[in-house]
């Protein structure tokens, strides 16, 4: 196999290049090396300031949240270490001392 990327569609491995184009041999799915890029660029999650987060970054929350269905709060300053980010509406899991396991939104975070 060759280095095409992995389809967008179906992301099946199995893919090939004809002229200028990447065509999917499973679902038929062709794309430019440009849309590949964008994204790339569109899938990379970002904090409140524009920062791109990675898994096991450190964050700090910029908004005290409410936690649904408890009367606990996550404050604004608190650091949360090691995060792992996900797909989804809530795209970092995370720990948060003092509260457990919990996903949070990365627009609440920035990167520290």
């Amino acid at each position: 196999m060759s280095d095409s990327p992995n389809c967008p569609e179906c992301k099946s491995k199995y893919t090939y290049e004809d002229r200028g184009l990447f065509v999917c041999s499973e679902c038929a799915h062709e794309w430019t090396a440009a849309d590949t890029a964008e994204a790339e660029e569109a899938s990379q999650i970002r904090d409140a300031h524009g920062n791109v987060l990675q898994d096991g970054d450190s964050i700090t929350v910029i908004k005290d949240l409410k936690i649904k269905g408890s009367s606990l709060v996550v404050k604004v300053g608190t650091k949360v270490k090691n995060i792992r980010l996900v797909d989804g509406d809530h795209d970092i899991d995370c720990k948060v001392d003092g509260i457990g396991a919990m996903q949070l939104k990365s627009e609440f975070v920035k990167k520290l």
